[in-house]
This record gives structure tokens, sequence and C-alpha cells, in this order.
């Protein structure tokens, strides 16, 4: 099934790519994880029903349907573009009138990353390089600080990783990887075409 077959079949439209006028070097262009990775990563990664997913950098909302469709958990997807936003809430519109009775919730915030404030049943947080460096050490110390408050494992998913990211995680936290998913049809001609997740 391609791309559009899949957005399709959840009611959804999040193909395609998007740069930014007056990209910051902070924020990263729109783009949506292949569903052929997700089929992939969600083989070989277990989803329990009390888990509540967070998507930074959501942009038109697709991994947000996928799971909440697939799983029947909560996800909420942050992004800082309006204009993606507004795409993802016409998302909703739409998927929700298929979805009505699956259990669990999908939300979206209009916001920046370091700005949201962490609920305390949020446990796997979603990466798919959103943006820079400087924003994920921010991101992933409100983390560590929600944690603190309130003690629980937690996964951090990144896809395509960037070794900055990756690097951070294994040197400046308690974070441990927990597994790499390679997406086998890609990763032979691109070895970043891979999930690499860490557990707190």
């Amino acid at each position: 099934m391609n791309e559009k077959d899949h957005d399709r079949l959840l009611r959804i439209k999040t193909a395609g790519a998007r740069e930014w006028l007056n990209q910051s070097s902070h924020y990263n262009r729109y783009e949506a994880t292949p569903y052929a990775a997700l089929e992939e990563l969600f083989q070989d990664y277990e989803v329990k029903k009390a888990d509540v997913f967070v998507d930074f950098g959501c942009g038109k909302g697709r991994l947000s349907f996928y799971i909440h469709n697939r799983f029947h958990v909560s996800v909420t997807g942050i992004e800082m573009s309006g204009q993606l936003y507004q795409e993802a809430l016409e998302n909703q519109a739409s998927y929700m009138q298929k979805a009505k009775r699956a259990g669990g919730s999908v939300r979206f915030e209009c916001g920046l990353a370091e700005e949201y404030e962490v609920e305390p049943g949020d446990n796997r947080f979603y990466f798919f390089n959103p943006f820079s460096i400087q924003i994920f050490m921010k991101v992933i110390d409100t983390i560590l600080l929600s944690v603190e408050m309130q003690k629980r494992s937690v996964d951090v998913i990144l896809y395509y990783p960037t070794d900055d990211y990756s690097e951070f995680l294994e040197t400046s936290t308690p974070f441990v990887r927990l597994k790499e998913v390679r997406i086998l049809e890609l990763y032979e001609q691109d070895d970043n075409e891979r999930f690499l997740i860490y557990r707190l």
C-alpha cells in the first residue's frame, strides 16, 4: 500500500514534504514518517493500553492517527506551525468520523516543543528530527523533570536519528538505548533509515 492509500484508509492527508520560507536554523522542514517505517517499528516495539504518546513536530498528524487507529491509545501532537496545526485539525475532523468508538484520544497543540508541559501520564516521546540539538536538549530536560515529579518508565523514539541526538542521550542523560529497528527495504541505501529507542 502506498502513502496515499494509507492516508485514504485513515481519511487524512499527510503526504509530501514542506520547506519553510524564512526557515530558522532551529526548526526543520515538514516531512511525515513513511508508513512503511511505522509498520516496521511496530512489528518490533510493544505498545501497551496505558501508553500515552507525544509526537514533537507532529506536522499534519500522521503518526498520531496511525498509532491511535492501530493501538487505541492516546496521542498528543505538538506543532509550532499554525498552518500545519490547522491541517492536523482538519485531518482530525475527518479521521474522527470513522474512529468515533475507538479508545484513547487524539489531540493537537500549537506551540513550541520546548514550551510543552509534559503531562504525568505521557510516557512515549517521538522525534523525527524536528529541530536543532539545542531545542532537543531542552525538551529532554523537561521530560526528565516530569519523571522526577511523577516516577514512571519513559521511552524516547528517534526516527532517522542524528548523531547529535543519540550522542546527547547516551552521554548526558540517564536514558539507555533499548533497541534499534532498521527499515529493511531502505536501510541498505541509507543507514539512517532506522529507529533508535531509549528508555529511562
